[in-house]
């Protein structure tokens, strides 16, 4: 009869070796992700990126000037940054990375172009941002989230 440890041990072996022969290398390849501002020449752009690990700061970018850091997704698929933006009397917060949602669309360079209508994506097949998507409202959120999200979210930046 196996034992218990042989088990756990043997499934989680099972586990690491179907991870590593999906055809993707997570555990080498760094995200860099990018956040340009792309409002009314004019308008600056505040931004607040964090995950439940890490606090990146609160950020002023200029028309057209970028905020951009590094990465590495976890091996559960469960990597998340979400950000708070405002600028003038707006204020909005989006997911800009969900390893679930992104991982495919956005391996190694994940650059988002931030209008006032939402966050557009750079497509690396045709070069443009046209990958766009919606701000998350209230207590919903993005495809590939949840509502600990928000709760996240209201928890962080609930008193800015």
């Amino acid at each position: 009869m196996i034992s218990l440890d042989r088990f756990l041990f043997s499934f989680v072996l099972l586990v690491f070796l179907v991870h590593l022969c999906d055809g993707r290398s997570h555990f080498e390849s760094k995200v860099d992700l990018k956040i340009i501002n792309g409002l009314d020449a004019g308008t600056d752009l505040n931004i607040h990126c964090k995950s439940k690990e890490d606090d990146l700061g609160a950020h002023v970018l200029g028309f057209e000037q970028f905020f951009e850091f590094h990465f590495k997704p976890n091996i559960w698929g469960t990597t998340l940054y979400f950000c708070r933006f405002w600028w003038n009397s707006e204020s909005h917060w989006f997911d800009i990375y969900v390893q679930k949602r992104d991982l495919g669309r956005c391996d190694k360079q994940c650059w988002w172009w931030v209008r006032a209508a939402g966050p557009c994506l750079l497509n690396d097949t045709n070069g443009a941002y046209d990958i766009c998507a919606n701000w998350n409202v209230g207590g919903s959120s993005q495809e590939g989230t949840g509502n600990d999200t928000a709760r996240i979210y209201n928890e962080i930046f609930g008193g800015q």
